[in-house]
C-alpha cells in the first residue's frame, strides 16, 4: 500500500489553515490566554492519523489541534471552544490545551508528559474491550524526561499494549535546548524498554506515514508498542507572541524594549558579579540567534516540502478547498458566538 499524497496534503492544509485562523482570532483578542499552536507539526499529525480508524484513540499534548483537525474534528465546535462558547467542543471550558472529543476518542492535557500514561489507559481499554483497535500518544521531546512518561513506556511493553508513542522533536524545551538537559539518545532510550524505535524526518509526511504504518500494524496485530521520534520545527515559537521570535519580526521595537532592562541587569550591583553576568547575556543572544536561524533561515516547513509530492494544480485545489472550509467554520463560529462584527 502506498500513501495518498492528496489525502495527506489535505489533512496538513486543513491543520495549517486552522492554526492561522486561531492565530488571527488570538491577535484580535477574541481568544484569551496563551496559545501553543502546532504549526510545523502537520506532517507528523497527518502521517499518523492517516492510519487511524473509528475506535482508535489519541492522547494529545498541549499542541493538540493538528492531530484533531487531521483526524476530522468538527471545526466549528473547535473554534467555538477557543472562543469560550458553551457550544464548543468542551462546552467552552477546555480552551486550547484541554480539548476532548468523545467521537474521536481523543483527549489532551497541558501537563507535560501526561499523554503517555493516558495513551496507556486508552490502549489497555482497547486490549480488553475492543481488540484490534490502537491508541497513539503524542508528546514533545522535552516530555521524555518526565517520570510518568518513562513509567508509561515500561508499562506499555510489560503489558504488550497496542500503543504508538509519537515524540515530536523540535529540539527546544520552551527556551532551553533539549540536548542540554537530556542524557543519551531518545530512540535508544525507547529501545532499552524492549520496543522498536524509529527516527524519522517529521517534515516529510511520506516518511512519517511509512513509519506510522509499521507501528500501527504491529499494534493492531497484538505485538505491542512502538516509538516514533519525528524531528519537526516549532514555527511559532513556544507560544504565539514568543518574545524571542519577536526580535526578528520587530527588531527595532524589541531592541528598544528589551535592550535597556538587559543592560541595567548587567551593570546592577554588585559589580563584582559582572564577570558571571556577561556569559549569561551571551547565552540569551545565542538562544535568540539559534531560534532565528531555525525559523527564518532553514525554512523546514512541512507544508512546502509535502507540496512537492503534488502537481501544482492539485496543490492549489486542495489549498483552496481547505481555506474555504476553515473560513466558513470561523464565520459560523463567530456568528454563533455573536462576534461576527469583530472579525471584520
Amino acid at each position: 500500500m502506498r500513501p495518498d499524497p492528496e489525502d495527506l496534503y489535505r489533512r496538513m492544509a486543513r491543520a495549517r489553515f486552522c492554526e492561522e485562523a486561531l492565530s488571527a482570532l488570538w491577535e484580535r483578542g477574541l481568544i484569551s490566554g496563551e496559545m501553543h499552536l502546532g504549526a510545523g507539526e502537520e506532517a507528523v499529525a497527518a502521517g499518523v492519523t492517516a492510519h487511524l480508524e473509528e475506535g482508535d484513540a489519541m492522547a494529545l499534548d498541549h499542541r493538540s489541534t493538528p492531530p484533531l483537525v487531521a483526524r476530522g474534528v468538527d471545526l466549528v465546535a473547535l473554534f467555538l471552544e477557543m472562543l469560550g462558547h458553551e457550544e464548543g467542543l468542551c462546552a467552552g471550558k477546555g480552551g486550547h490545551m484541554h480539548l476532548f472529543s468523545r467521537d474521536l476518542l481523543s483527549a489532551s492535557s497541558g501537563i507535560v508528559g501526561s499523554s503517555a500514561p493516558l495513551g496507556c489507559g486508552f490502549a489497555l481499554a482497547a486490549q480488553y474491550l475492543n481488540p484490534g483497535k490502537v491508541a497513539v500518544a503524542f508528546f514533545g521531546e522535552g516530555a521524555v524526561n518526565q517520570g510518568m512518561l518513562l513509567e508509561a513506556l515500561n508499562l506499555a511493553v510489560a503489558w504488550k499494549l497496542p500503543l504508538v508513542f509519537v515524540c515530536k522533536d523540535n529540539r527546544w524545551a520552551i527556551t532551553t535546548r533539549s540536548r542540554e538537559v537530556t542524557g543519551g539518545r531518545l530512540a535508544r532510550r525507547a529501545r532499552s524498554f524492549g520496543m522498536p524505535a524509529t527516527r524519522v524526518d517529521g517534515t516529510r509526511v511520506e516518511k512519517v506515514w511509512e513509519a506510522a504504518g509499521r507501528a500501527v500494524e504491529r499494534a493492531r496485530a497484538g505485538h505491542g508498542p512502538s516509538f516514533i521520534l519525528a524531528s519537526c520545527p516549532r514555527l511559532q515559537g513556544h507560544f504565539l507572541g514568543d518574545p524571542l521570535l519577536r526580535v526578528f519580526r520587530e527588531p527595532l521595537r524589541q531592541t528598544l524594549e528589551i535592550g535597556p532592562p538587559l543592560l541595567r541587569s548587567l551593570f546592577s550591583r554588585p559589580l563584582t558579579a559582572l564577570a558571571s553576568r556577561v556569559p549569561r547575556l551571551g547565552t540569551i543572544g545565542k538562544t535568540i540567534a539559534l531560534l532565528g536561524v531555525e525559523r527564518y533561515v532553514l525554512e523546514r516547513d512541512p507544508l512546502q516540502r509535502s507540496a512537492a509530492l503534488l502537481t501544482e494544480e492539485a496543490r492549489r485545489r486542495l489549498e483552496e478547498e481547505a481555506r474555504r472550509e476553515v473560513a466558513e467554520a470561523v464565520e459560523r463560529a463567530l456568528e454563533t458566538a455573536g462576534r461576527r462584527e469583530e472579525n471584520a
